[in-house]
């Protein structure tokens, strides 16, 4: 698969929050040959990046060697590369080639750090769309990613109606709930309190704040699984014998046993760690926690009447970090504005990671909703509470999932 890596500079960027930098670059990469009308935007969740598509190492973008939606994106797959011209970029404040806190500022030829300016879901938005300015795109087929990239898509119909035809955020809402912030809170405080952050200037190799981020990457997993799902994986079971606390513990700790799902989150941070950078993280959650969809307006639907596009929601039944009730009431406010949608329920206990592991569930409605919309996605009632035959209205409980 022929795949175009680069980034482009968009020069003097002033972000919402009214500061501005010298120069904003964007990586992304691209697949496929743009024909027009076939553009799809694919929007990373909080620490992916634009490495979407392709399995070789080689291809690795800043040390995120596996392509976070391969298994969607590709010749012959959900987002068909043959058919349609994809493009991802890395959102401004990460750390995967786009300016963020790690870059290095032109007019000091230090680190930003934290003197890199608050960044928000809508700055995303419009370097996204200035991105694409540079690239010869002036319309979207279609917007899709999970996550917080599901809240990039609505963003992307709240602020360029006209030029977007389709979106289809996955396993997303309009805003995160209380718990959810909380658990954020305490993931940067993490960060924030362990003594390498150093106010966030922690660049000149002498040590990072690895084990705060270590530790919010940990809470951050646990707010990805569900309950099922660690039962199945780990349950209460010793870890074994060869493997090796990451952490400091207290000296009672050897009496009892390191399980694995101590092991699991161990290696997610051990790994992430080497990946992501701190400040990155710090301001990404804030960005995440930050988004309302109804900010500037009266109400959600207020917020997409100017959008006369189609939209497709998907959420998942045990994902608590992004509920199917939160997707159900989005839904409802597009029902509100007049938006043609469909909200297709997957029956699965892998809780908010299913958009990322459950390809077979979500690549065919997304197929189906990219090549013929909302009236030609495909749509199968298992008596739940959908209505097939108004699935552009209600919810729609299709049967995605294995028996």
């Amino acid at each position: 698969m022929e795949v175009e890596r680069d980034s482009v500079s968009l020069g003097t960027w002033e972000f919402e929050c009214g500061e501005e930098i010298p120069d904003l670059e964007v990586a992304y990469e691209a697949y496929g040959e743009f024909t027009g009308d076939n553009a799809v935007l694919v929007t990373h969740a909080l620490t992916g990046s634009q490495h979407v598509a392709g399995h070789d190492a080689a291809d690795a973008t800043a040390g995120q060697a596996r392509a976070w939606w391969d298994d969607i994106v590709g010749p012959g797959k959900a987002i068909d590369t043959t058919e349609y011209y994809v493009v991802a970029a890395n959102v401004p404040g990460s750390c995967y080639g786009t300016t963020g806190p790690p870059a290095t500022n032109p007019e000091t030829g230090e680190p930003y750090g934290t003197d890199f300016p608050a960044v928000t879901v809508g700055d995303w938005t419009e370097a996204q769309r200035a991105l694409l300015d540079e690239l010869g795109v002036p319309h979207l087929h279609a917007v899709t990613g999970g996550s917080v990239g599901g809240m990039n898509a609505l963003e992307w119909a709240k602020r360029h109606p006209d030029h977007v035809a389709r979106i289809a955020p996955i396993g997303a809402a309009a805003r995160l709930d209380p718990q959810c912030l909380a658990l954020d809170s305490i993931a940067r405080r993490a960060i924030t309190t362990d003594p390498d952050w150093n106010d966030g200037d922690y660049y000149d190799g002498e040590g990072a704040p690895d084990h705060g981020l270590g530790i919010a990457r940990q809470i951050g997993h646990v707010m990805y699984l569900s309950k099922d799902s660690m039962e199945r994986k780990f349950g209460r079971r010793a870890a074994g014998r060869d493997a090796v606390r990451s952490f400091p513990t207290d000296p009672a700790a050897s009496f009892f046993p390191y399980r694995e799902v101590d092991s699991y989150l161990d290696y997610q941070a051990e790994t992430f760690v080497e990946r992501f950078d701190a400040n990155s993280y710090l301001y990404l959650t804030r960005a995440m926690d930050n988004y309302d969809l109804e900010a500037g307006f009266e109400s959600d639907a207020d917020a997409l009447a100017a959008f006369e596009g189609e939209a497709m929601l998907m959420s998942f039944t045990a994902d608590w970090h992004f509920t199917v009730d939160q997707a159900e009431a989005l839904a409802a406010s597009m029902r509100t504005a007049d938006v043609d949608v469909a909200h297709h329920v997957v029956d699965s206990d892998h809780g908010h990671d299913a958009f990322l592991v459950e390809p077979e569930h979500v690549g065919p409605p997304l197929s189906d909703f990219l090549d013929s919309g909302v009236d030609g996605a495909a749509v199968t009632d298992t008596g739940g509470d959908g209505d097939c035959e108004t699935a552009s209205r209600a919810p729609v409980h299709s049967s995605l999932f294995p028996d």
